[in-house]
């Protein structure tokens, strides 16, 4: 059992159990929740503002934030934005969703060419809480943020929900097949969680 980021509660059942089974479990240790709640009210910190001379992660290194001129610039990221705006957030997530929209999808079907696997279609979105998910259908949608992942942590969410085209669920034969095309997963996973809510 665990509290999501965005507060819900999710309690995975494992091969056997039952969900009523699961409803007693979670009825059990409402009062654990309750306190990880609060727990984690307490240490979410209110979004960022990016402003000119903010770093932020962009394939995992710092980079500052530079106003204007070329949208590429050696070491920084260049945001073209008017003058009176402060907060560069919106333009900046704006221009990593552009950015992902034309960089992640071939990377993705590249991937999925090389394991045999079809994905019948690819979102991206702009989430807090997941890095990506994967429907019954094949649509996988991918969270903008993955630009500012280390290209091997990129990779392994992508191979990830890749997998789950496979195994639907997080069963023992999933992580085995993620073990199998990405043996470092573990190493990424670390990385997501000491790193992962800076990129929020």
């Amino acid at each position: 059992m665990r509290i999501r980021p965005d507060g819900a509660l999710r309690v995975t059942i494992p091969r056997g159990g039952s969900r009523s089974e699961a409803l007693r479990f979670a009825t059990r240790h409402l009062s654990w929740a309750a306190r990880e709640r609060a727990r984690l009210a307490a240490s979410r910190r209110p979004p960022a503002r990016w402003t000119e001379g903010t770093s932020i992660l962009i394939d995992g290194e710092l980079v500052p934030i530079v106003r204007d001129g070329n949208m590429v610039r050696a070491g920084a990221l260049v945001v073209p934005a008017p003058v009176h705006l402060v907060d560069l957030r919106p333009a900046i997530e704006l221009a990593l969703r552009e950015e992902a929209k034309q960089t992640l999808p071939p990377q993705l079907l590249a991937l999925a060419a090389r394991y045999d696997l079809h994905v019948t279609r690819v979102t991206i979105r702009n989430q807090r809480s997941r890095w990506g998910s994967c429907s019954p259908s094949g649509c996988i949608a991918l969270n903008l943020r993955l630009l500012q992942m280390p290209p091997s942590v990129r990779e392994y969410i992508l191979l990830h929900e890749l997998m789950h085209l496979r195994h639907a669920d997080h069963s023992r034969r999933f992580w085995t097949a993620v073990q199998g095309v990405c043996p470092a997963f573990r190493q990424a996973e670390r990385w997501l969680k000491k790193h992962g809510q800076d990129l929020f």
